[in-house]
């Protein structure tokens, strides 16, 4: 049986010549970028020094899909909102095709994470967030999915059995462990009324960079409709004191540019134990990409299977506390 992906006949002589094909001019300088679910380059181009090429995964996002992708990054970059957007050919096309990938190009951009546990720069975060929100909320996606119980987790979860990825000695516990949380993320999704705004979906400190400017905003690759919060609890950690004092500085930034519904802090952890379960799914789904089993070598060991146990067991604590308070 043949073990080869898609990206294997993604060659460096194949990135430079599909830059080239939409009308740039790379010199050669060709650097692999950490990344999983794309392959990202920097690439030396004659005029603008480097770029950055992402060429998409084959089969994930349609081009209607990736399309509006990069209308929302430009649309948050022509309102100067710091957002890394798609570079425009010469016809304006942002979506490029070569060779079997579709690929798009970005000015090459620096910076750090944030630091998190700096009250300015929360409350920078939070103003910077709230502006993405206040146009997020202008217009809803077409083609772009929800944030849904049933893909992040009822087909996560169905996937996983399905395609027997756990130790027998390990599938009831998970399983049951698993419909248990579905239940209860499904209980407290259904007890909020919330608008559902385009968002970026993965707003991890990790997608921000941090310069002494302030923040500005990589990879919309992920971008989904869905509830404000999602974009604001991954900010978050530590003990419920210091969410609430974190949530306070963000929120306080955030409510500059954009209402926030409070009744959405009680979807922190429905959301959290989403995306618990679907970070297995994803590496399953994944584990025929050679990059995979490289930069993941424990998953699917016993010892793996057993964290995730602990770790569910945990979030399902989570989910059985009060709501986070904010106070008066």
């Amino acid at each position: 049986m043949s073990t080869s992906h898609p990206y294997d006949a993604l060659t460096p002589d194949t990135v430079l010549d599909a830059v080239e094909s939409a009308g740039f001019m790379p010199t050669g300088t060709l650097l692999a970028l950490n990344s999983y679910e794309n392959r990202v380059y920097q690439i030396g181009e004659e005029d603008l020094g480097f770029i950055v090429g992402k060429f998409y995964r084959p089969g994930r996002w349609s081009d209607a899909q990736i399309q509006e992708e990069h209308d929302f990054a430009r649309q948050l970059a022509e309102l100067e909102i710091p957002v890394v957007a798609p570079l425009a050919d010469a016809k304006g096309n942002t979506l490029h095709q070569f060779g079997g990938f579709r690929f798009a190009l970005f000015p090459r951009r620096g910076g750090r994470s944030p630091e998190l546990d700096d009250p300015d720069t929360l409350y920078r975060l939070g103003q910077f967030i709230g502006r993405i929100h206040a146009v997020g909320a202008s217009r809803p996606f077409l083609h772009r999915p929800a944030i849904s119980l049933q893909e992040f987790g009822r087909d996560a979860l169905d996937y996983l059995l399905q395609q027997q990825m756990l130790p027998p000695h390990y599938r009831g516990e998970y399983q049951q462990l698993a419909e248990q949380i579905l239940a209860q993320v499904a209980e407290q999704l259904a007890r909020v009324d919330y608008p559902s705004i385009r968002l970026h979906g993965d707003m991890h400190p990790g997608n921000i960079l941090w310069t002494e400017h302030g923040a500005h905003l990589v990879d919309l690759d992920d971008a989904r409709s869905g509830p404000a919060i999602q974009d604001l609890w991954m900010m978050l950690g530590g003990d419920a004191q210091n969410m609430r004092l974190q949530l306070n500085e963000l929120l306080a930034g955030y409510e500059e540019f954009h209402d926030f519904d409070r009744r959405q802090l009680a979807l922190i952890e429905a959301l959290r134990a989403l995306r618990l379960l679907h970070y297995s799914y994803w590496l399953a789904r994944r584990w025929d990409d050679p990059a995979f089993p490289l930069a993941f070598p424990w998953f699917g060991t016993e010892k793996y299977w057993e964290e995730q146990i602990l770790i569910l067991r945990e979030q399902q604590l989570r989910l059985n506390q009060p709501t986070l308070n904010l106070g008066p």
